[in-house]
This record gives C-alpha cells, structure tokens and sequence, in this order.
C-alpha cells in the first residue's frame, strides 16, 4: 500500500461537539426505524493529540460518540459528544460527573463500543477501564457499575443472548495480575456470574463468540507487552533496567481502587497505543468455557492466526461452529500495529468446526476478500444463523492504491447456508465503518430489515449515514451529516 491510513484525514479526530436538527435525507428512511444508531471511538480533546504517539487503530484517547436519532421517516439530530471521564470534565471546565472507581481505571476513556442493555445506553472498552452510562441525548450519566456490582473494568465486545437477555463477557485488565474474567450479567442489569479463568501469557482478549452453552475466547500470538508499555509512557533518557523493574511490578500489581480518584488525576501521555507484541511462540487455540457450572476452559489448537471480531457461533452435531474474520501474522516476534491489519494480516471471513468429541478442529475459508467488522442479525447471536455481513475494501488493490479517492470498498452480504454473496459498492472515495443489521421487526424473517452505518465521503470531507436494505443490498436513504466522524470503532442500533 502505497499511502498512510494513519495520517489520513479520515482517521484524524475533531476538534469539537456537534449538534444538528432537521437532517437533510436523500432517499426515505423506512418508518419502522425509531431509535438511535450510535458509534463510538478514540478522539482526544484539542490539546491532547499527538500525531507521533496516536493511532485510531489501537488508541487511548478520549472517547467520543456521534449518534443520530430516527423517528416516523425524518433524521430528528445528529450529535456528537465527548464521553466525560475526570479528565475530560477537567480539561473541559466542568463539573466531574459520578465515578466509581471500583468498576474500572476511568484514567483514559472508553472509546471501543456503544451500545443498549437493560435501559441504558452503555459505552465500554478492554483493559480494566470503566464503563460509562450516557442519557439518550449521548451526555454522561457517569460511570456504569450495573447497580455497583461491576468491579475491575469491562469489554468493548459482550454478546448478548436474544434468548435468555443475558450479557457475557470475557474481561481482564492491561496492568496488574495475568487474570482474565467470565463475566455474565442478568437482564436486571445486575452482574449475577463473574468467575476467573485461566489464560496465561497476557493475551489480547479482544472479542468472543457466544453458543447456546458455551463462551468462545480466542487465544492468540498476539499479547500485550508491559515491558513495551513501560518503555513509551517513560521519560526517552530512563534506563532500561528502570523500565523493566516498573514493567514487573505492573505486571504483579493491581493498583487499589481507593487510588481512583488519584490515578485520574495524574498526568499520562495525551494518547498512546496499546502496547502490542506478536509473541510468534505463543500457541493459536479456541477456550470452550461452559456457560453453566464451572468455568474450566477445554482448549483447541488452531492454525496460528489472530481473531479480532467474530461473527456468530452455534452449536450443530456435537460441534461448535464459529465464523470470524481471521488475519495472519508475522513468523517472528515484532512489536505490532494494529493499522498494519489490512496490510499484513489479510483479514478474511473464516470458519472452524470445533468438535467437542474429538477435539478436531476444521478450519476453511469463507471468502478470499479483504473484510472486517462481520456482523449477524442481533436476534441469532448464539443460534443458527443464515447471513452474515462485512465491510470489504471491495475490488480495491490495496498493494498498488495510490490515493484514497480511488477505493471503491463495499458491503458484503454472505449466505452461508444457500451459499451466495450480495455485495453493495460504495461510491470511489466514500470510505465505510461497520454496519450494523436491524430487523424490520421482532418477529421479521431472518435477512429482512436494513443495514446501519458511516461513511466518509472525501469530495465533500463530510460524513454520511447510509441505510441499505438487507435483502437486496441496494442503498434506500442517505441521511446527510454536517460534520466529519473519524474512523472509529463499533456501533449499534438501539430501538426507542
């Protein structure tokens, strides 16, 4: 690839909050849509960028989200807002909101997903950061602590069961012992399961996948790296022994949550990445942990790979299967960037069929396409699925791609059980997020409703929000923006 993603207009964050009313909308936006679609990322506050230590890709920055709210055919507003951490209400003047300190570090923000779980409107992350609760207006309430029964942070990945209304997720802390969590809580917005789990080498937990009686992790070459850590939050002059000695007790250290309201306080870098190594060693496997009973993890070997994002899971035959969007890594140990993944890692659909018998894992491609962000219809997380969906770079080459104004990316839709692709093409130069499915209605089939996200459009240096339809792929609204979103991370549809 011949130009810098991470320097790219694109992916630079704004410097400001923004409100709009009565948005401009080509197209007519289907009348069932009533609610909002909310996305969230890494944008830190003017001042606070450094364009030598940021990348949107794998960033601590101050978390942003941009939402827009749909109602009887019109796009009421569109907003954007700072998510107000200590920090942020410090640097912005204002009045510090609530903040439990025991539900995770509220240091740095949570700027991986957005979403709605039983009435709130919740934005998390990985790493042992609190999560934040924020009104439907996208302002915070404050931190999340699930009626004060969250303790050391949460994901930016839980799955939840349409079935049973239950949250799971699998959650472990940057610093402090190697521990990673199963974490379950009840529609009641209370944690009712938060049991440890037995995963060594300080693996990046960052997404899994959720069957009718199991949790999936994967656990993969890619781990995070205290030493490398220590040795980019240090003072350029500090010895290496310094470094290593601080990386060891950080490593061994859970700093007490009665520092909170310190640690928030402290100065730290403006943004840093997280501290990433692919660990070439480290073996590749899927954990199988049973949702009931205890929580002892059976582990598969697989191909070595990493798994960013998963798709779905079910369970059929006495197997698992699991669609994720797979990427390769390096054969040796180098420290790594995340906006390296479509380059290097040639992200692809894939499959394993984890027989629970025989402990033999089938793995096998989906699709030879570069694609990320794979989704399925909210109501078969954890069931039998048909279709899935992906942002794909589309017919782009992106080993010769001179200029981003000539990518042509696009929106995949799989059939994974009639076989067969739709694809919708995005317009050159229009540069898409993920999307997010929402069914027409409860009890719509499968496949039926429309799908929800951003684009970039670099002509007019404004962002979009594009509704295409489900079934045909074929755009029906474009609900016109006044201000650019960054790349960022995840988002989701959250019905009035």
């Amino acid at each position: 690839m011949e130009i810098d993603l991470l320097s790219d207009e694109h992916v630079l964050p704004v410097d400001r909050e923004t409100t709009a009313t009565a948005l401009h909308v080509t197209g007519e936006i289907p009348k069932f849509l009533n609610g909002r679609y909310v996305r969230t990322g890494p944008n830190p506050l003017p001042g606070q960028y450094d364009p030598n230590n940021y990348s949107v890709f794998g960033a601590t920055g101050d978390g942003m989200v941009h939402g827009v709210r749909l109602r009887d055919g019109r796009a009421e507003w569109y907003r954007s807002r700072w998510v107000r951490t200590p920090k942020v209400s410090r640097l912005l003047g204002e009045k510090p909101k609530p903040a439990n300190y025991r539900a995770g570090v509220t240091t740095v923000s949570p700027q991986t997903n957005v979403y709605g779980f039983a009435g709130k409107t919740i934005v998390s992350a990985e790493g042992g950061l609190a999560p934040y609760e924020l009104n439907d207006d996208l302002e915070t309430v404050g931190t999340c602590d699930f009626g004060r029964t969250l303790e050391g942070g949460y994901t930016g990945h839980p799955k939840l069961d349409p079935v049973t209304g239950e949250l799971h997720a699998v959650t472990y802390q940057l610093v402090g012992p190697a521990v990673a969590r199963y974490v379950v809580i009840g529609p009641d917005g209370a944690v009712r399961k938060s049991v440890p789990l037995d995963v060594p080498g300080r693996p990046l937990l960052h997404d899994i996948a959720l069957s009718e009686n199991y949790v999936m992790i994967f656990d993969c070459p890619l781990v995070i790296d205290l030493n490398l850590l220590t040795r980019k939050v240090a003072p350029a002059a500090t010895p290496p022994f310094i470094t290593r000695m601080a990386a060891g007790l950080l490593g061994r250290f859970e700093p007490p949550a009665l520092l909170g309201p310190l640690v928030a306080r402290a100065p730290l870098p403006k943004t840093a990445e997280v501290p990433l190594r692919w660990k070439a060693s480290h073996p590749s496997r899927i954990g199988v942990i049973p949702r009931q009973g205890p929580a002892t993890v059976r582990w598969f070997e697989i191909e070595p790979c990493y798994v960013f994002h998963t798709l779905n899971a079910h369970e059929e035959d006495g197997s698992i299967v699991i669609d994720a969007c797979r990427i390769t890594g390096p054969d040796d140990d180098s420290e790594y960037n995340i906006a390296d993944v479509l380059e290097t890692g040639r992200p692809r659909l894939h499959r394993w069929e984890v027989d629970l018998e025989t402990g033999v894992v089938k793995e096998s491609w989906t699709d030879e396409r570069l694609q990320e962000f794979p989704m399925v219809d909210p109501r078969r997380v954890s069931l039998p699925h048909r279709y899935g969906f992906t942002t794909s770079v589309g017919d782009t080459d992106i080993d010769t791609l001179q200029s981003l104004d000539d990518a042509r990316a696009s929106l995949i839709r799989y059939d994974l059980t009639g076989g067969g692709t739709t694809e919708h093409k995005l317009e050159a130069g229009h540069i898409p997020g993920e999307f997010s499915p929402v069914p027409r209605s409860e009890d719509a089939e499968e496949g039926d409703g429309v799908l929800i996200g951003y684009e970039y459009d670099r002509s007019t240096r404004l962002s979009n929000m594009l509704i295409v339809d489900a079934q045909s792929m074929e755009k029906i609204a474009t609900v016109h923006l006044p201000a650019r979103i960054p790349f960022q991370f995840h988002g989701n549809w959250i019905p009035a």
